[in-house]
């Protein structure tokens, strides 16, 4: 399985911007923003920021490779990919 790694992490004034590294032979870059409300929707707080942004990450990796995650998304354009993504994360977390 790939290496997922959170290479930065900024906040804003109403979430987070994550730099993640997607790394197995060769490595991917990937810039994401997280707003606080979408966390809250997500995990309800059970879960650090950094830790739904991996979990989420776990997930894309299920299901697709690395090479077709976007370069620079919001957390929640995951929903519009994979319909599951958000039922799926509120099971796991």
């Amino acid at each position: 399985m790939a290496d997922i790694s959170i290479k930065e992490k900024r906040e804003t004034d109403s979430g987070w911007i994550f730099i993640v590294a997607v790394k197995d032979q060769n490595s991917t870059k990937h810039e994401v923003k997280l707003y606080e409300d979408d966390w809250q929707n997500i995990c309800a707080g059970a879960v650090s920021p950094d830790e739904l942004i991996v979990k989420s990450f776990e997930f894309l990796l299920e299901h697709e490779p690395k090479e077709s995650i976007l370069k620079k998304f919001n957390l929640t354009d995951i929903g519009h990919y994979f319909p599951e993504y958000e039922g799926e994360m509120k099971k796991k977390l």
